[in-house]
């Protein structure tokens, strides 16, 4: 009798088990593609790394260039930007800014009817900027707060400030009707000051009371 090795033996019994190659071992799949295509970054000057991360205050200059229409020529520009009307829009435009930059619109119209209305007025000086100025710089004498409170009357809020200077031209030109009804006077609604009760009110518009005379003493 021949003896058989145990791997004869057992290529005997099974020898499917023997003849299958061993199992490969499996590949790890991958989270990324095996090679990037990357889009080279163009290098970005250092003046323009500031402009783009920097978000400086705008400081708006006296009288702001405005932008010319089509049918202008350089001599009429020329002309309108020396003309006296532009110390004129300048006080009036100041006076809409910070009096009323945070108002609706109806209140803008409102204050600067009201600077138009003094001018128009035996009771005040006869020029925007001599009406706006009344007073002097001198604190709490003045007829607006703004000119007289000891801070810069720079504007720094130039879509405000472009607004108020659009608007100081329209009332200017008589475009705009008075909202106010021929007030010469008005005050913020969270006071009462008592020169109020010696006046007619006349509405409100926003946060502002507006007052005029009474009829005895417009007649007097």
């Amino acid at each position: 009798m021949r003896t058989l090795s145990i791997t004869a033996f057992v290529a005997t019994l099974f020898p499917p088990l023997l003849l299958s190659s061993a199992p490969e071992p499996r590949e790890t799949p991958r989270l990324y593609p095996a090679k990037l295509e990357l889009e080279p970054i163009s290098p970005i000057s250092p003046a323009l790394a500031i402009t783009k991360t920097t978000s400086a205050v705008p400081i708006a200059s006296a009288l702001p260039p405005e932008a010319p229409t089509a049918l202008e020529t350089p001599t009429a520009q020329a002309a309108r930007a020396t003309s006296p009307i532009d110390e004129e829009l300048h006080c009036l435009a100041l006076n809409i800014y910070h009096e009323a930059r945070s108002e609706p619109l109806s209140g803008q119209i409102a204050v600067a009817q009201v600077t138009l209305n003094r001018v128009a007025s035996k009771s005040f000086p006869h020029s925007v900027c001599e009406v706006v100025k009344q007073g002097g710089q001198k604190r709490n004498r003045c007829q607006f707060s703004w000119w007289c409170d000891g801070k810069s009357d720079q504007p720094t809020e130039m879509k405000a400030w472009r607004k108020s200077l659009d608007l100081g031209r329209r009332v200017l030109a008589e475009q705009m009707s008075d909202p106010t009804d021929g007030a010469l006077f008005y005050h913020a609604t969270y006071v009462s000051p008592k020169w109020s009760r010696s006046f007619q009110r006349t509405t409100q518009i926003g946060r502002h009371l507006f007052y005029r005379p009474t009829s005895s003493a417009r007649q007097s």
